[in-house]
């Protein structure tokens, strides 16, 4: 009997709980992509908004903030405009003190293709959505919008304990409807 039970559980059960874990996957997947994707959004806008004013003419010092973030600390979004290969022409963004330097890989990419979207993690413990821009107007150069992942990163880790919770739920649950089935089937068996 215990045998019959075991294989009706590979057959019957094992299958529903490769279904709820690839639908857990899946709902975790497309949850946390829609939420790093979209802290992205005022980014986009204000690096748009910002390679459009300077192509009109305007300075970089006109465009940029006069108040200085603190990237280590601060949740606001910062602006770095930069007028030629890592050369800063102005920024309200700070690291210890100092305006941190991008990657030249992302500003060589933004130049090359228009626009370029990645998180940066200029040290330990600090991660940011950065989006750049290249505009070309009286001079050229990339403007460069980012912001801290903090917040998102919070909800992507409470995402990640609801879907496990509601995973190891769905499985307990599908499990004890199995077992209480199999159950029901052995009593009308044994009493025929």
């Amino acid at each position: 009997m215990l045998k019959k039970m075991l294989l009706s559980l590979v057959i019957i059960w094992l299958p529903v709980a490769v279904f709820a874990s690839g639908l857990a996957g899946l709902i975790y997947l497309v949850t946390q992509q829609n939420l790093r994707i979209s802290a992205n959004d005022p980014q986009i806008q204000l690096a748009e908004d910002a390679a459009a004013r300077l192509t009109s003419g305007d300075t970089p010092t006109s465009v940029v903030p006069k108040e200085t973030v603190d990237i280590g600390t601060s949740l606001a979004t910062f602006i770095t405009l930069y007028s030629g290969p890592q050369k800063v022409a102005a920024s309200n963004a700070r690291l210890d003190g100092d305006v941190p330097n991008l990657p030249a890989g992302v500003l060589n990419y933004a130049v090359s293709h228009g626009q370029d979207r990645v998180t940066w993690q200029p040290r330990t413990g600090i991660r940011l959505a950065i989006v750049a821009v290249y505009y070309n107007g009286q001079h050229s150069g990339v403007v460069v919008v980012g912001r801290s992942l903090r917040e998102v990163e919070k909800r992507i880790d409470n995402l990640g304990h609801m879907v496990a919770i509601g995973w190891l739920i769905t499985l307990l649950a599908s499990l004890l409807v199995f077992l209480t089935g199999q159950m029901i089937a052995l009593q009308i068996e044994r009493s025929k």
